[in-house]
């Protein structure tokens, strides 16, 4: 039987595609963005943890946390189903995100068929760092793409995310060429990505796409700090504050002038 390790599941969602929805997120990432905010996604294995239990500022004692259980689809199907009725009444669905769930391929596109079996409406929050034959796997069984990107410049995109970008953009070129629905998300991280060089960089890749319209800017943020420590992962962004939806009107305003329909936040 297929199964899959997960390492949460995030119900009543609402950035990560249309709608009210079950967001699935897959452990294991070849990916090592320096922002990012699900660093217990980086492992493809489970993890115990030791947590301190508090009562204001004082330890009264710790306790062992696992990151990341093994579901069978039927384990996951029993959870999907308790969220139908709220995709019914808001045309929401089902996201697999990570991580990138593209790397656990056979689980992930089993549990897409059962949602389009279900007629439920699936959505793919992936990093565009896999074969594109792993996107064909999927292509029938999903309606959207919520594609990330990061950074134009290879050497930079090495730099911050531990790999090339060269796979991320072909792979995005020949999905484009499917027809099917992609969302970009781009993360707006303070003199990473969101330097001048970088966002033209951006909008000449996508006026090269026709087919892609739609942007979400994805303000950074530092909410992540405790996970770094707990997890003994150095954090790069230590520090840096986080961005707030007003810092990016202006970065949206722009891009709404080029005919993107932009939104911010997810």
């Amino acid at each position: 039987m297929t199964e899959g390790l997960i390492f949460d599941l995030k119900r009543f969602a609402l950035h990560d595609g249309p709608g009210i929805r079950l967001t699935v997120f897959m452990k294991g990432c070849p990916l090592r963005c320096w922002w990012c905010h699900n660093p217990e996604s980086f492992r493809n294995d489970s993890q115990v943890l030791e947590r301190d239990n508090k009562i204001g500022d004082r330890i009264v004692g710790t306790q062992l946390e696992k990151i990341g259980q093994t579901f069978s689809i039927k384990t996951l199907a029993n959870e999907i189903e308790k969220e139908i009725v709220f995709f019914d009444e808001s045309g929401g669905g089902v996201t697999f995100s990570g991580g990138e769930p593209l790397f656990q391929l056979e689980f992930v596109k089993t549990a897409l068929k059962y949602c389009k079996q279900q007629d439920i409406h699936t959505c793919l929050d992936t990093s565009g760092f896999a074969p594109f034959s792993a996107f064909e796997d999927i292509l029938a069984e999903t309606d959207l793409f919520l594609y990330d990107l990061k950074l134009m410049d290879d050497d930079e995109h090495k730099s911050y995310t531990g790999v090339s970008n060269r796979i991320i953009l072909d792979n995005l070129k020949r999905l484009a060429n499917t027809g099917k629905k992609i969302t970009i998300r781009f993360p707006v991280i303070p003199g990473i990505t969101d330097t001048h060089h970088n966002i033209n960089a951006l909008v000449q890749m996508l006026a090269s796409i026709k087919t892609v319209s739609k942007i979400s800017l994805l303000p950074f943020h530092n909410i992540a700090e405790t996970k770094y420590q707990r997890l003994g992962i150095i954090n790069q962004m230590k520090g840096v504050k986080s961005l707030t939806n007003e810092d990016l009107k202006h970065m949206q305003s722009d891009l709404q002038s080029m005919g993107y329909e932009v939104s911010i936040g997810g």
